[in-house]
């Protein structure tokens, strides 16, 4: 089972993407040897996760997510910055 999740980091940059384990794949973000996206703009934080899900349905969401921006705009706008 996959979940799907979104970081950001203090300049408000958002990332998307789907794993199995979530805390190791922020672990790994952080770390250098995430998604070339997310190196040298770290420290990122979970701000929303969904699952779990089949790693199709994973990737369909992941994709949906990606394309709205106003889902996006509404987690940066949380006082956390997240749920």
């Amino acid at each position: 089972m996959y979940y799907v999740y979104v970081l950001l980091n203090s300049a408000q940059l958002a990332y998307t993407g789907v794993a199995k384990d979530v805390a190791a794949r922020l672990a790994q973000h952080n770390g250098g040897s995430g998604a070339r996206f997310t190196r040298g703009r770290g420290p990122w934080r979970v701000v929303h996760v969904e699952g779990p899900l089949l790693h199709g349905d994973a990737l369909r969401r992941e994709a949906a997510i990606k394309r709205d921006h106003a889902f996006k705009a509404r987690l940066k706008a949380l006082p956390s910055g997240g749920d």
